[in-house]
């Protein structure tokens, strides 16, 4: 399985903030949407950022209530790791674990494409084993 077939099961669809939006706009957006990261954009599809809830905890605790008037740009990840959609499951899978990433940002062509959440390597393995299963299940039944 890769990117891609990841993608035309969960869609296209990515949430965007600019730089300059504040974190107050970016919390209400994550809760009215129910995700765990925005993709920061300038202008365009150009990646230069990412704002998850672990970036406005730790905001949080460094800059207490002011945070929520301070520019997403002043919290967000600019080291932001992408992927592409012929990206193995297991290729993104590693980096995830190894870099402790929940959200990879999927470029194609170097346009924003799409997103992959952990949840949705998850979900995509677990159908991987039921499928297996299923199979294996047939053959040693010999349906």
């Amino acid at each position: 399985m890769n990117v891609q077939r990841m993608l035309e099961a969960k869609g296209h669809e990515v949430h965007t903030i600019r730089p300059t939006a504040s974190v107050a706009e970016a919390a209400e957006m994550l809760t009215a949407k129910a995700i765990g990261a925005l993709v920061v954009c300038q202008t365009g599809d150009a990646v230069i950022g990412i704002l998850s809830e672990r970036d406005i905890v730790r905001g949080l605790t460094r800059h207490g209530a002011d945070l929520l008037s301070m520019p997403v740009g002043s919290i967000m990840s600019t080291e932001v790791r992408t992927c592409a959609p012929e990206d193995s499951t297991s290729e993104i899978m590693a980096l995830m674990t190894e870099r402790r990433i929940r959200h990879l940002p999927v470029l194609r062509d170097r346009k924003l494409d799409g997103i992959i959440s952990i949840g949705d390597v998850v979900k995509n393995r677990i159908d991987e084993v039921l499928n297996e299963s299923e199979m294996l299940k047939n053959y040693v039944m010999g349906v």
